[in-house]
């Protein structure tokens, strides 16, 4: 079978991960891939910021579960690195161009025997003091950009499921 069509089929959301950092070198090859993706026009709206650092890590982990509604948990399950996808509001394709980014992120990471998973409430995240001070410290104008998702990495300590794809899933016209 085609490997990338292989990739496609056996990637899986993943929500158990070990404590193993992922080395610095990986990381850079999965962020270089979101690079690459497509975005309207060609305007390449998105940013990706990588977080390994653990402070940050917790504390927009903990900010995410509060918006949530589920203080006490981590909505990243134990992934070491965060991946997060921003692209610029002013662009009409921003929502679409930071999804196809999430998309070469994860098939990239298990291209590399890493596990992801795509995790809601960016947008939230980033709409908050908070959020917009990480952004700052970066020197990005957090009115300019919209969280799209977050890209959680690490070493599997599980392996994910498939469901079943459902019937009429898809429809030719001949």
């Amino acid at each position: 079978m085609n490997e990338v069509l292989k990739n496609i089929e056996e990637r899986r959301s993943i929500r158990k991960y070990k404590e193993d950092m992922i080395p610095k070198e990986i990381i850079e090859k999965i962020v270089e891939a979101g690079t690459y993706a497509p975005s309207g026009m060609g305007m390449q709206s998105s940013i990706i910021i990588a977080i390994t650092n653990r402070s940050v890590r917790d504390k927009l982990s903990k900010l995410n579960a509060k918006i949530m509604g589920r203080e006490g948990e981590d909505p990243f399950y134990g992934a070491p690195v965060v991946i997060v996808v921003l692209a610029k509001k002013d662009v009409p394709t921003h929502v679409y161009d930071g999804s196809l980014v999430m998309e070469n992120l994860m098939l990239a990471a298990n291209s590399l025997g890493i596990g992801s998973c795509w995790i809601h409430r960016a947008k939230e995240e980033f709409e908050t003091e908070e959020g917009k001070e990480i952004l700052k410290t970066l020197g990005i104008n957090p009115l300019e950009y919209e969280g799209i998702a977050n890209c959680i990495l690490g070493y599997k300590d599980e392996e994910g499921n498939l469901k079943p794809r459902k019937d009429n899933y898809a429809y030719y016209i001949d």
